[in-house]
């Protein structure tokens, strides 16, 4: 029992301290609480208190944007969250550790890609998904930079750790300016977005329709760079992604500096 409160505590740090993915629209704690009222794989997990293995995966689960989106168990793992009875419930999940499961390194990116298709499809440009296609498991799979089910992103110094463990100097595929083009990548794409943070809530107290209708056309402007740098990232094109998050840095700007001066507010 503490070592599952430990697990539950460290996933609520991991909240508090705002590790977190790609800025979305979340639905409510309400609305999701109501979309898994009756997912039967939700409740009757939670009331499981062994094994480890499975209490800790439902503490990450419950802490992540997977669960405020009523991302349910079977959306990844197959199963049928309308029955109580274990037997039929478990009947259709792929058991063991094999590539067929959806869960395997190999699979994974299939399975995220039914949902996030946009990364999905760059990261299957990238070296990485041919390592896995021929089955060299040591490289990243989606689980490597955003945790099992907590669906989180590593910061700027985690992702370049990461990278560094195969191809930091001395290792076995050394390139060690990847890992540094890496954090270089994951920080421009925080900087931006913080600015798109700042600036979406002064375009949300623009009293003015018609300037405020104009403000939001110019965030989307610059949120369109930004999420392609994001896409370019999982494909782990650098260079591709410094142009566009220049280009959405410098609109980023633009705006704010229009929001500063305060039109139509």
């Amino acid at each position: 029992m503490l070592k599952k409160l430990s697990v539950i505590a460290f996933f609520t740090f991991l909240s508090i301290a705002g590790v977190s993915g790609p800025t979305m629209k979340l639905s409510t704690p309400q609305d999701a609480l109501v979309e898994l009222r009756d997912n039967n794989c939700v409740s009757c997990h939670a009331r499981l208190s062994t094994p480890l293995r499975l209490t800790s995966r439902y503490a990450e689960w419950h802490m992540s944007t997977h669960k405020e989106k009523a991302i349910g168990c079977e959306k990844c793992h197959g199963g049928d969250p309308t029955t109580t009875e274990s037997f039929l419930a478990h009947r259709s999940i792929v058991r063991g550790h094999g590539p067929e499961s959806p869960v395997h390194p190999a699979s994974l990116p299939q399975t995220c890609g039914s949902c996030h298709d946009g990364p999905y499809s760059q990261f299957q440009k990238s070296r990485h998904a041919a390592l896995l296609a021929e089955r060299e498991y040591d490289g990243p799979t989606c689980s490597t930079c955003h945790g099992y089910s907590a669906g989180y992103t590593l910061g700027p110094g985690g992702l370049e750790k990461q990278c560094s463990a195969c191809h930091g100097r001395g290792k076995k595929a050394q390139r060690p300016e990847y890992a540094a083009d890496a954090r270089g990548w994951l920080q421009s794409v925080r900087d931006v977005r913080k600015l798109l943070e700042g600036a979406q809530s002064l375009i949300k107290r623009t009293k003015d329709t018609a300037t405020r209708q104009s403000l939001e056309r110019d965030y989307q402007q610059a949120e369109v760079p930004l999420t392609e740098a994001i896409h370019d990232g999982h494909a782990f094109v650098f260079i591709d992604a410094r142009e566009r998050l220049g280009v959405a840095r410098a609109r980023a700007d633009a705006l704010l500096e229009r929001l500063a001066r305060g039109t139509g507010r």
